[in-house]
């Protein structure tokens, strides 16, 4: 199927689509569970940093970019939605980082983040990368959204990379909540039943951030900067710090830097 047969499609319906196929690639992320108990440090960082460079690269890529060509476009002030949406972005995850419970990978209890609970540390742990999730799906929503307003080709190659790119970054996603659950003594089907849920804010965030940009079209520049400011926060808050935890912080660099040079080249070469 090529994407001119795909111009009657509602950009809403695809991305509902897009972000249920981002949605698969957790859970297949978090199927790895039943093959393995333990994943190896070194492996675990080198994927966490390549998720680290692919949210980089389509921060810019797919969002800053187009949100800048089309305020151009619109004989708009060109800087103003990138820098505001961006930063709005950014202080959005902020304040969720404060507010909602979760627990990274490797830490204790005791050192949760977010408002005091009593919630099991397993809820914490998907917490915390289901906080990483919605300003994926909220990306991929807005990029399919924006095909409502101007449909093209390049745009429509260039939201069917956005949704690649995330889905690939997720599969790392995935493993990382399901195997440290299970090496804590949690069966493998609910361990790989947690891992699959966290990315289930994904398909929410991308049609509420479809219709969103639909229903107010001004909005599209200021909402693919917002999505591009709540992606760099997650990766300079949490990604990139956990893939180089360790000695060998060459290979999440090196692994940051393959994902990086992955989606750069998904969205040229499609968009």
């Amino acid at each position: 199927m090529n994407s001119e047969s795909l111009r009657g499609v509602s950009p809403v319906l695809l991305a509902l689509l897009a972000t249920l196929f981002t949605w698969g690639v957790t859970a297949l992320g978090a199927g790895m569970v039943f093959f393995f108990r333990s994943i190896n440090k070194k492996v675990l960082n080198s994927m966490l940093g390549f998720a680290a460079g692919v949210m980089i690269a389509a921060s810019f890529w797919s969002l800053l970019k187009p949100a800048i060509e089309m305020e151009e476009a619109n004989g708009g002030i060109v800087w103003m939605p990138a820098v505001l949406g961006f930063l709005a972005g950014g202080s959005f995850l902020y304040a969720m980082d404060r507010v909602l419970p979760h627990l990274h990978g490797g830490l204790a209890t005791d050192e949760a983040e977010g408002v005091k609970t009593s919630w099991q540390r397993s809820t914490l742990l998907v917490l915390a990368i289901t906080l990483h999730n919605i300003p994926e799906g909220l990306a991929v929503g807005v990029a399919f959204g924006a095909l409502g307003d101007s449909w093209s080709a390049a745009a429509m190659g260039g939201a069917v990379a956005l949704a690649f790119g995330i889905g690939l970054q997720n599969f790392p996603e995935g493993a990382a909540v399901s195997i440290p659950l299970r090496r804590e003594g949690m069966s493998r089907t609910r361990s790989f039943w947690y891992g699959q849920l966290s990315g289930i804010v994904e398909p929410m965030a991308g049609v509420l951030g479809a219709l969103l940009v639909m229903a107010v079209k001004p909005l599209l520049p200021y909402a693919l900067s917002f999505a591009a400011g709540a992606m760099i926060f997650v990766v300079v808050e949490e990604l990139i710090p956990e893939s180089q935890a360790g000695d060998e912080t060459d290979l999440s660099t090196a692994g940051a830097l393959v994902g990086f040079a992955v989606m750069m080249f998904l969205d040229v070469a499609l968009g």
